[in-house]
């Protein structure tokens, strides 16, 4: 028999939940987390927890949801400078501070087999939920460039974003560079933001 939960009751679990999920798929990952691990600082059965979410895909979903809104924030704020090097070069600082200091998104760029998983289960719409967040501002910002002549045309601004993102593999094998790190990372923003550049 199905517990009836109160609205507040809701409300209160399916934050707990949220909490949970994201230090347990932050630390531990997708697969390695156990409905059981999900459910305990709530409180509640494995099987409620299908009260509240579909599966711990379609929680994973919510965590980027919720969490989108403070990662677009950091990205935005360099996007407030006309487009060209200088804000370009912010941008891609941005991101590597997001690399940085943001665990869950770290994960999913270094273990793309769990956003895959997540793809999976709740379908690429239910992802591109993240994207007018988070990437559309970049997308109009660049495109904004090229009509203006700044930034080159004959490249979609969707490549450019993935050449943008490709600074993020500097972030995440910087062990590799050892004391060269921090020139490396520059030298790379650097070059790659005039190489977009009219």
């Amino acid at each position: 028999m199905a517990i009836a939960f109160t609205t507040e009751e809701k409300a209160r679990i399916t934050r707990v939940l949220l909490d949970a999920g994201e230090e347990l798929f932050t630390t531990q990952g997708l697969k390695k987390t156990s409905l059981e691990e999900l459910v305990a600082p709530a409180g509640i059965a494995k099987g409620s927890f299908y009260s509240f979410f579909d599966s711990k895909e379609s929680l994973y979903l919510e965590i980027m949801l919720r969490r989108a809104p403070k990662v677009a924030a950091h990205i935005a704020a360099a996007l407030d400078d006309p487009p060209g090097e200088e804000s370009l070069v912010a941008v891609m600082h941005a991101i590597t501070g997001v690399l940085t200091g943001d665990p869950l998104y770290r994960r999913l760029l270094t273990r793309p087999d769990e956003l895959e998983m997540v793809t999976r289960r709740v379908g690429p719409e239910q992802i591109a939920r993240v994207a007018p967040q988070v990437i559309t501002p970049l997308l109009d910002h660049l495109a904004a460039g090229q009509r203006s002549g700044v930034v080159v045309a004959d490249i979609p601004p969707e490549t450019l974003v993935g050449v943008i993102r490709g600074v993020g593999l500097i972030v995440l094998n910087r062990d590799r560079f050892g004391p060269a790190y921090e020139a490396v990372l520059e030298a790379t923003i650097r070059t790659l933001a005039r190489g977009m550049l009219t």
